[in-house]
């Protein structure tokens, strides 16, 4: 014992010790990539600094460990404040920064730096996320797709999902990019068609920040209806190799990067998860495997000319524990209710960046593919093969190019391009349905290419030494599937934005936007009798037209006050023929979305206002306060009058504080409320009867009577503690996370199915064809899930 703790002793003071990190970079015009010398650099909310030497290089040394930003300030140029970096004494970090070049009138309001950024296209419904805040966020366990929970607008769901909601709209809503390249999906096991799973896929080790827009658009990023994200990533260590590995309570992952030469640098990461270990010893009913791969190469061929190639995929199963003994009556429901599942998604892309006088030209080139298998046996017998009621085989590859140009002139900015995509995709399905009354066999194949393409162009200009900022911007989106998506003028998608300061601490923003969306791949591609059904139902575009106004106050830099409202209005949503329901009501489930018969003419809003309090002391306390009223709804065909859609939470509430304590300890919490969802009650007549509950293995909703009751709220505290070692070339991390779920107690509770017997245990068959008794389970009222977790780098 006594030489355990002389071992922890010579620990601490070895940490105390060995607190000496650097940071090293480079400071360039944003518009020409030309090095600026003379520029001050200092660690932001510090008098730490240095300056730039001809090559327009620095470095900083003796920095405390942390999350840091710097400012930077140079005559001519508009003072700036670098992504959030990470220091340790374990490695050298490296950040290079950019500068735009100020107004040369003499200003009337003087903008100062700030972490809370703005951008000229964007304005408003804008949030630029750290990797501090990633890090450390209480419940995210460094999980992006929960880290933006915290912010106004984004629902979260008491199902453990990652699903992303913003503004009332669906999980199918939003598009991702990294480091410029379009991402289909980013997280596991996703349902197809939507955005949703249980686990991210993209590594927190790869993030520098995170651009989270709720409305307001560039031109130059298409398919959105309700949310875009857009991740930066590090680059690769410069000077040396270097090791990150982590151990979390569900995966294990290990990180290199180093230098490939004097201009060239990589970052290469692996994950995999012991969940399927751990289910087991628990014996829940189902057995998931998650892994995935993460790279980043970029090269400076010179001043002028640098390419990135960036790749992400993964690989993940889902099997039965079919091995338990005794299973309960929830988990035989389970068994007898999920497929098993097999997913790889991959996508690779270059990126090519061109500088010259008046900005730069980018070539993005990318492919992506989702390969997605699910198959499910009546009673999981698979000795039969007439007991077989899905098998499913799903490939989406798309080959995706996209130019666009920036320039800068005066007080003049244009972004404009163009983009093509080519699609291929293939269904093999093989599944029983029940419609109409009657089991019927859904069998079809399909072999569909498409060529998309889009023309996007955006120009701003500031007025009165940067006092109004306008930015107009526009883009046509078509298709070749069919007539009804073939004429790019359909899609005429214009957008404007503008942000007036009144001074350097109060502004006001608006943006108004139509914005389209291509309904999914498995909407496109379903077929019934060799035909492609919902080709002949003339299926569009998805519309939706934002219209956002709000106020900015900042009356320091380090904090931020917002609030904003908007009004969201959809069109041409592709409406189930079976269901009577419009699409925007699923994709929160696992499995597939729209691959059914579909027409466009569902219609729908969202509306609410939005208060956001944000602080950010790079010294010790960081978080924000979110509060979020919201209304979803859709216009039911039948009535034509509007209903809550499955996103009508209405109120959304999100708190939440880091605050770092002596000795590198740094304590969090998080408070979340959301209120009570719509959900649509079980038609038990229709489940009861054989050939229904043996097609789908589960209860099946009343669709006449969609969304006419409400859960009870849902609140969540987190609470987390990190530790940080210190020592010499050598840090290690330690956090517990935990999540403390209370009051889900819900009305639709699960619903299981026991075989009717009689006192001699015989089989009854009714004569109305049920022979299954419906049996509900209560749902846990509150759980509390601990995550822990160590994190090293040398």
């Amino acid at each position: 014992m006594r030489s355990i703790l002389t071992i922890i002793l010579a620990v601490l003071s070895l940490s105390l010790a060995a607190q000496n990190g650097i940071v090293r970079g480079k400071v360039v015009d944003a518009k020409t990539n030309e090095p600026l010398p003379f520029v001050n650099v200092v660690v932001f909310g510090t008098t730490l600094g240095a300056v730039t030497d001809l090559d327009g290089n620095f470095q900083l040394f003796g920095l405390k460990p942390g999350f840091v930003r710097l400012s930077t300030s140079f005559i001519g140029y508009k003072d700036a404040v670098s992504d959030e970096i990470e220091v340790t004494n374990a490695n050298v970090a490296n950040i290079n920064i950019t500068m735009e070049e100020a107004d040369q009138k003499i200003a009337e309001v003087t903008v100062t730096a700030s972490p809370f950024r703005k951008t000229e296209e964007s304005p408003v419904s804008l949030r630029s996320i750290g990797i501090g805040e990633i890090e450390t966020n209480p419940g995210a366990n460094r999980d992006i797709s929960k880290v933006i929970q915290s912010f106004p607008g984004v629902a979260s769901t008491p199902a453990f999902r990652n699903d992303i909601i913003i503004r009332g709209g669906g999980p199918s809503e939003s598009v991702f990019y990294l480091d410029g390249i379009e991402v289909p999906n980013i997280n596991h096991f996703a349902t197809q068609g939507a955005s949703g799973g249980p686990v991210g896929i993209i590594n927190a080790d790869f993030i520098r920040e995170v651009k989270y827009y709720s409305g307001a658009f560039p031109s130059n990023r298409g398919d959105a209806l309700s949310g875009v994200l857009e991740f930066s990533q590090v680059d690769g260590n410069s000077d040396k190799l270097k090791f990150r590995g982590s151990l979390g309570a569900s995966e294990v992952s290990a990180t290199l990067d180093g230098p490939l030469g004097e201009k060239t640098t990589f970052i290469v990461s692996t994950r995999r998860s012991y969940l399927k270990f751990l289910f087991n010893i628990l014996e829940l009913p189902f057995l998931p495997t998650f892994n995935d791969m993460q790279f980043k190469v970029r090269s400076r061929i010179d001043a002028k000319n640098e390419i990135t190639i960036i790749g992400l995929g993964a690989i993940d199963q889902f099997d039965l524990n079919l091995g338990i003994e005794d299973p309960t009556e929830q988990q035989e429901f389970i068994l007898s209710n999920i497929a098993v599942n097999e997913q790889w998604t991959y996508t690779l892309g270059a990126s090519y960046k061109h500088f010259h006088n008046t900005g730069f030209t980018t070539v993005a080139l990318s492919r992506n593919h989702l390969n997605n298998a699910s198959q499910k046996y009546f009673d999981n017998d698979d000795s039969d093969p007439e007991n077989i009621t899905l098998d499913y085989v799903s490939n989406e590859i798309e080959t995706k190019l996209r130019v666009e140009n920036t320039n800068r002139i005066d007080s003049w900015k244009f972004n404009y391009g163009i983009n093509t995509d080519l699609v291929t995709y293939t269904n093999d399905t093989y599944q029983k349905r029940f419609y109409g009354g009657q089991q019927i066999e859904i069998d079809y194949s399909t072999d569909l290419n498409l060529i998309k393409y889009g023309l996007f162009g955006q120009i701003s200009r500031n007025f009165w030494a940067d006092k109004l900022i306008v930015s107009l911007g526009t883009r046509f989106d078509a298709n070749n599937y069919s007539a009804s998506m073939s004429n790019p003028l359909d899609q005429f998608s214009p957008r404007i934005s503008a942000s007036y300061n009144f001074s350097d601490q109060i502004s006001f923003n608006t943006n108004f936007g139509r914005y389209f969306q291509l309904p999914p791949y498995t909407s496109l591609g379903y077929k019934m009798n060799d035909i492609f059904v919902n080709k002949e139902n003339e299926l569009k575009y998805i519309g939706a037209n934002h219209y956002i106004a709000g106020f900015e106050y900042k009356p320091k830099q380090i904090v931020q006050f917002t609030v904003e409202g908007f009004l969201k209005t959809y069109n041409n949503y592709p409406y189930s023929v079976n269901d009577n329901i419009s699409l925007a009501n699923k994709g929160n489930d696992f499995g597939v979305l729209g691959d059914e018969e579909v027409r466009s003419i569902g219609e729908g809003r969202a509306y609410g206002v939005e208060v956001l309090a944000r602080f950010n002391n790079q010294k010790n306390l960081n978080g924000n306060i979110a509060y979020t009223l919201v209304r979803s709804e859709f216009v039911d065909i039948a009535t034509g009058n509007y209903i809550p859609a499955t996103w009508d939470s209405r109120h959304l509430l999100t708190a939440f504080a880091t605050y770092k304590l002596k000795n590198d300890w740094t304590v969090g919490g998080k408070l979340r409320f959301v209120g009570g969802l719509p959900y649509t009650p079980y038609d038990l007549e229709k489940s009861s009867l054989i050939e229904a509950w043996e097609a789908l293995g589960g209860p099946y909703f009343d669709f006449e009577r969609i969304n006419s009751e409400r859960f009870k709220s849902f609140n969540q505290l987190d609470l987390r503690v990190d530790k940080a070692f210190y020592l010499n070339k050598f840090t290690a991390k330690f956090y517990i996370d935990i999540q403390n779920v209370y009051n889900y107690q819900s009305e639709l509770n699960d619903i299981v199915v026991r075989n009717r017997t009689d006192d001699t245990n015989e089989l009854i068959t009714i004569d109305n064809g049920t022979r299954y008794e419906l049996i509900e389970l209560d749902n846990l009222t509150g759980t509390v899930l601990p995550t822990l977790g160590i994190i090293i780098e040398f």
